[in-house]
This record gives structure tokens, C-alpha cells and sequence, in this order.
């Protein structure tokens, strides 16, 4: 018996019934021959590692605070690897597949604009102003990536439920009611990284908030102090604890009504103190200079599209896809410079 079904077998002796075994996966679009060693799962975990360029220029991608200054603040690969190990405590604790976890919550933001959601709302409202069918939504777009951009447009070809997870990662400004009882992603899995996801950026984001001194710790509401600590520790600790206690041996994942009343209190407290905050609507409005002016240039002048992508599609709409997955694909840094080299004067040298 070589490795790989060595760890199929222990996991069909090991895992949660309700877990999704590698064995049956419902396998990737194209076919391909197994490794002797690594599990399908595994397999795409280290595709996205290894071979996804999104996902490295996660690292320099806004999270909350557009281009910090602080060397400590996340981005958004810190907040995926937060992502990733609160997950994979949850699914080890709860016996499901936790190669399948990683996997999917690796995956799950490489489809971030520059300037987190900021440049999300900005992109996708310049985006329909070119084709009015279209949307941009970074979850899709995550999709879009790992199936269609990377690779030189060959994709991962990573398993069904892996991008299925990816896909379904999105929970907006909903309560955890609301996405419990609303998501039918594939597996347990997938929604245990969607619950992760919203774990992770309430407690990291406040965490950046309180060292940036935007917010003070006696602003937070007192429900949630009591309910969920008041460390970041803790918070995490009590939220990771009720997930797993209320789920352990269930075929759904659960929490209890003051964990969820006091997590949504807390998304509500960052929205409005944080989220929506006069500095960070500030901040969107410059976000939108730097997005609608690059995505204007690249649709109007075919010498800066044709050296941007190596290419200028015919049609308005297939131009105005390419060009959204350009900009989508840009890193803070770069948009900040592309947007310096073509709007801004630079001097002339004589």
C-alpha cells in the first residue's frame, strides 16, 4: 500500500462521518493520475502554496488599513494564514478533513482587489459602467482565479470542493444566523472557513485598531467584553470554543445564542466605529481615483492594455473583463505606482 492510500485509509478510520474524504471527492474538471504520496486535498493545498502568484501577492495587499505604515498591521496574506489555523483547529478538533480546510482557506482571498473592499466596491462599479451584465465580487473572482487566471490561463484544476469552498467563503454584513441557516456549500469543511474567516478579521482588525489607536479598549460594547474577554485571546479562544463544542458529533456547525448575538454585536460595533469610519471613507475616495482613472486609461488607450496584458480583445465587454482582471490582480504598491507613472507628472530629463 503506498502513502497516499495509507492516509485515505486512516482517514476513512479516523474521520467524522460527516467529513469529506479525500476518497470521494467529486475529483477536479480535468482528470488527472494520482499522487503516490499526497492526497488529493493535500495536493491542491500546495498548488496554492506553490504555484498560485495570486496568493503570494497577497502580501502586499490592504486588509483594513490601506498602504500602513506600521510594519505589525496584517495584510491580507497574514489574515489568510490567521484564517487557515483557526480552521484547522476547529476541523481537527471536529474530526473533518483538514487538508481540504487549509486548502480552501489559503485559496479563499486570492481574488482581493488592491485596497481590500474599498477597491472591491470601486472596481466592480467602474467595471458595470463598460458592461452593465457584469459584476466583480472578490469571492467569484477567488473562482475565477484558481480556474481560469492562473497558470497562464490553465488554471489550478484544483477538486470541486475546493473551489466550491472558495467560492462560497462570502458572508458581507449577514449575522451568523443568517449564514448558518443561508449557506449549502458542499462540505462542513468550507463552512468552517467561512465562520473562521469572519473569526479571524473581527479580532485581527480590532486588534490593528486598538495598536493604531483608532479605537480605545472601553469603546468596545460591554456584551461583547462580557461574553466573548476582553483579550484578543481570549475573544478568539471563546469564539474557536463554542464552534467546536456546539458542533462536536452534529452534521451541521452550531453556535450558541450569546456567542452569536455577541459576534454580531461586535461586526456591527466595527462597521460603524471602523468599517464606515470618516478616516476610512476618506480613504475610498482616494481608492477611487487611483481604480477608475487606471481602469479608464487601460479601456481607452490599446498601447497601455496591449503592454499591460499582451493583448486588446475587440469587443467593450471582453476589454472590459480583461481589464478587470488586470487591475484585480494588482498588488497596493503596484496600482499606487501605475496610477504615479501615468496621471502624475514625473519631470522631463534634459
Amino acid at each position: 500500500m503506498i502513502i497516499r492510500e495509507r492516509i485515505e485509509q486512516l482517514e476513512r478510520e479516523t474521520l467524522s462521518p460527516y467529513a469529506a474524504l479525500s476518497t470521494n471527492s467529486r475529483g477536479r474538471e480535468r482528470p488527472e493520475e494520482p499522487c503516490d504520496v499526497r492526497t488529493v486535498y493535500q495536493r491542491d493545498r500546495d498548488r496554492i502554496i506553490h504555484q498560485c502568484k495570486a496568493f503570494r501577492r497577497l502580501a502586499h495587499k490592504t486588509q483594513v488599513f490601506i498602504s500602513p505604515r506600521h510594519d505589525h498591521i496584517r495584510t491580507r496574506l497574514s489574515h489568510t494564514l490567521e484564517v487557515s489555523q483557526i480552521a484547522r483547529t476547529i476541523a481537527k478538533a471536529l474530526r473533518l478533513n483538514e487538508s481540504l480546510t487549509e486548502a480552501i482557506a489559503l485559496g479563499h482571498d486570492v481574488g482581493h482587489t488592491p485596497f481590500g473592499h474599498a477597491g472591491e466596491e470601486v472596481l466592480h462599479a467602474v467595471y458595470r459602467e463598460y458592461d452593465p451584465d457584469a459584476r466583480f465580487h472578490h469571492a467569484e473572482h477567488s473562482v475565477r482565479v484558481v480556474t481560469a487566471l492562473e497558470r497562464e490561463g490553465q488554471g489550478l484544476n484544483l477538486c470541486r470542493e475546493t473551489v466550491d469552498g472558495i467560492g462560497s467563503h462570502s458572508k458581507g454584513r449577514r449575522g451568523i444566523a443568517q449564514v448558518l441557516e443561508r449557506e449549502r456549500p458542499l462540505t462542513l469543511e468550507a463552512l468552517v472557513v467561512s465562520l473562521s474567516d469572519r473569526v479571524a478579521y473581527l479580532n485581527h482588525d480590532l486588534d490593528d485598531c486598538l495598536g493604531a489607536g483608532l479605537i480605545r479598549p472601553d469603546d468596545l460594547p460591554a456584551e461583547c467584553v462580557e461574553v466573548l474577554g476582553a483579550r484578543y485571546s481570549q475573544r478568539i479562544s471563546t469564539m474557536v470554543s463554542d464552534i467546536i463544542e456546539q458542533s462536536e458529533g452534529q452534521s451541521a456547525i452550531r453556535l450558541s445564542p450569546s456567542i452569536i448575538g455577541a459576534v454580531d454585536a461586535l461586526k456591527e460595533f466595527m462597521y460603524e466605529r471602523v468599517y464606515h469610519s470618516p478616516p476610512m471613507i476618506e480613504e475610498r475616495r482616494r481608492v477611487r481615483m487611483v481604480i477608475e482613472s487606471l481602469f479608464r486609461l487601460y479601456m481607452t488607450s490599446e498601447d497601455a492594455l496591449a503592454a499591460a496584458v499582451g493583448r486588446v480583445p475587440e469587443s467593450t465587454p471582453d476589454r472590459a473583463r480583461a481589464v478587470c482582471d488586470y487591475v484585480a490582480g494588482m498588488t497596493d504598491r503596484y496600482a499606487t505606482d501605475r496610477y504615479v507613472e501615468s496621471f502624475l507628472p514625473g519631470g522631463v530629463v534634459l
